[in-house]
């Protein structure tokens, strides 16, 4: 015992010289939570330091990413390749080691985690992927997918409300190999909780259909390692361990207190502490037998191997399905795919249909479903308003070869579930909700964009033109917003042949989330050249012109295209030469090379318009402080769609009128 308290105390002081020379950081969590992660990391949890890819390790996530400390102190001491000197730089400058954790800047980190609760979410992810991904490949004697997702997590995560939104899901689905450590400690930053959280937490999380061991001391060892494996014979359910603990363990005047939870021990107070935890060393110094037992290299490899030795005698039996399942986890698209996706898009140009975007999506799902076995979608208790299911759709719940996930009522949960979806490998997650509800995920949606997740974000019901329900329905800002967002790519296409290019680009972007911004009303289709097909992958083209040298551009996307085009007639009608733009993403037109850029909105026309019922702001950035924008300044209002378009100015009689005056 005396040990392990060794081994506890190596992650507590070296997170408390980090802190301390970065003068910035969190040293309460991972002195509180050292013992807890001794055994975890020690015992039980499946890794190897030299592969910190390897597809069938457990997922470890600290949701309280505050106390990043101790993770990046495990992941020393156990030998992935994080330096002392790493340690050293914590919080600096372009560090392995950030103030909060950081998936792609730290070997061994899973996920950015630091707003509190989106860890627990998308652990909740990575464990329905490990569920549902093992269903598919999984045989007799040969379980290729067999991890656990282990959580860390403190009074933050449990009382902000994703954390209801996701275990309560989770407790649903029951996600047998997902075990959660919930470090009791009972401060935040405020001061001691009892003042604003008095929940009996085991009794909630009952209710969610959870196993429950309540109560273990968490600097017990014996304790945690014995509620550890009464979790781990649960197979049915989620596991959560409720640790009480005492933040900044070990420290004579801070411990126990908030002083302790995110500023730096100071000087005198690490002296102390090291004198407490009768550590006798100098700061950043760790003797070389504790690094001896911290050391997972050698029977990580082992590990690893064994599961090697299964997956070639697993080739061998089913050589087609493990070629699928390096497929799906490397995150290729099948050999076939670019030229059966470019079928259906010619074929969509050569038989138009007036359908909302909505319900060209639901098409373009059928195609892709039958051709993409590893996207997995869902919708926040709107399947069929967002049109997210199709003809082989089967829900996760009912059968565990499942694809589709009834997230009910939880857009926030839903978007940071998606996330462990994606990062887990083997999956293309995709969510829905209405567009203006984007704002209940709103922080997921940053994630996912922070992360360069893969995930493809389906918002239905995209304007003013859905009409009756009105203004708390009618998205106006939204648009704009997530045109912001770096990293985020938004399509908002104007009908089928649109829609299915934006679901091709957000199926092979790999690098972050794509949004697919949808009519719920139904609109005209257009007829399209080969080139303006394949421009349309560009963000944004040429759709029509009635003069080599116009003197006007329309910019327009979404259901307001077509309103673009019957301005664009009639203005020609009256002697004025005009280009139609559809630009159904800003953010790819953009990337585009100057000369097309210029090709498509040349800086000699500066006479231009856009027209898009969303937030009118945004669209000065491609007319000019003197263009025209017919855009939304206001919020809508309830009424039939086309008593809507006319009030706010969006009938044709009334832009044009507007054109003629302006220019």
């Amino acid at each position: 015992m005396f040990l392990k308290k060794k081994l506890a105390n190596a992650i507590r002081v070296l997170s408390i010289d980090a802190i301390q020379k970065a003068n910035s950081g969190h040293p309460g969590t991972p002195m509180g939570m050292a013992d807890i992660a001794e055994v975890l990391w020690r015992n039980f949890l499946k890794h190897n330091p030299g592969n910190p890819l390897w597809y069938d390790r457990d997922r470890f996530v600290l949701s309280n990413g505050h106390g990043s400390m101790l993770l990046y102190s495990l992941l020393h001491l156990t030998g992935y390749d994080v330096s002392m000197e790493d340690l050293k730089n914590f919080r600096q400058l372009s560090s392995k080691t950030p103030g909060h954790p950081e998936i792609g800047s730290t070997p061994g980190v899973e996920i950015t985690t630091g707003p509190l609760g989106q860890g627990l979410a998308t652990a909740v992810g990575m464990a329905i992927a490990e569920r549902t991904l093992g269903s598919y490949f999984n045989r007799s004697c040969y379980n290729i997918v067999d991890h656990y997702t282990w959580v860390f997590m403190g009074d933050g995560c449990v009382m902000e409300g994703i954390s209801h939104e996701v275990c309560s899901l989770a407790g649903t689905l029951g996600l047998g190999k997902l075990i959660v450590f919930y470090d009791k400690n009972g401060i935040s930053i405020d001061g001691n909780t009892n003042d604003w959280f008095n929940d009996d937490t085991a009794l909630r999380f009952q209710s969610y259909h959870w196993h429950v061991v309540n109560n273990i001391d968490g600097h017990d060892s014996e304790a945690v390692r014995n509620a550890i494996i009464e979790s781990k014979s649960i197979i049915d359910r989620p596991s959560i361990i409720i640790c009480n603990t005492v933040i900044g363990f070990g420290s004579p005047n801070k411990a126990g207190t908030e002083e302790s939870h995110g500023s730096p021990l100071g000087d005198k107070e690490i002296i102390l502490t090291k004198k407490a935890l009768q550590w006798f060393h100098k700061p950043f110094y760790i003797p070389e037998e504790i690094y001896k037992e911290w050391d997972a290299r050698k029977i990580g490899k082992l590990k690893e191997e064994i599961w090697n030795i299964k997956f070639d005698e697993y080739k061998t039996r089913y050589p087609e399905l493990s070629k699928e399942y390096i497929r799906r986890m490397k995150g290729d698209l099948p050999k076939n795919w670019e030229e059966k996706i470019y079928k259906f898009i010619e074929k969509l140009n050569k038989f138009p249909e007036t359908i909302a975007t909505r319900k060209a999506s639901q098409n373009t799902l059928e195609v892709l479903g039958s051709l993409l076995p590893e996207l997995i979608g869902g919708s926040a208790d709107l399947a069929p308003s967002n049109l997210t299911m199709w003809s082989g759709s089967k829900s996760i719940k009912s059968t565990l070869f499942g694809n589709y996930i009834h997230y009910g009522v939880r857009e926030f949960g839903m978007t940071a579930i998606s996330n462990g979806i994606s990062h887990h490998g083997g999956f293309i997650p995709y969510s829905a909700t209405f567009l203006v509800f984007v704002e209940y995920a709103r922080n997921a949606v940053r994630m996912a964009a922070l992360m360069k997740t893969q995930q493809i974000l389906v918002y239905t019901h995209d304007s003013i033109g859905l009409g009756e329900d009105g203004p708390t329905h009618q998205p106006i800002e939204q648009l704009s917003s997530l045109r912001l967002t770096p990293n985020m790519s938004v399509w908002r296409p104007s009908d089928q042949v649109e829609t299915a290019i934006a679901w091709k680009y957000a199926v092979e972007r790999k690098n972050g989330p794509t949004a697919l911004i949808l009519s719920r009303q139904n609109l005209s289709q257009f007829f399209r050249t080969k080139e303006q097909i394949k421009n349309i992958e560009r963000g944004g083209y040429i759709l029509y012109e009635d003069s080599s040298v116009p003197n006007i551009i329309i910019i327009s996307t979404g259901s307001e295209l077509k309103i673009a085009l019957d301005v664009a007639l009639v203005l020609r009608s009256i002697g004025y030469a005009i280009r139609v733009v559809s630009m159904p993403s800003t953010d790819v037109f953009d990337q585009q090379d100057s000369s097309y850029r210029e090709f498509v909105l040349p800086s000699t026309i500066l006479q231009r318009v856009a027209i898009e019922a969303s937030m009118r702001d945004f669209w000065y950035k491609y007319v000019g402080l003197n263009g025209l924008i017919i855009g939304m300044k206001t919020f809508g209002e309830s009424a039939p769609s086309e008593k809507l378009f006319d009030k706010f100015g969006f009938s044709i009689s009334k832009i044009v009128q507007k054109i003629k005056l302006f220019f």
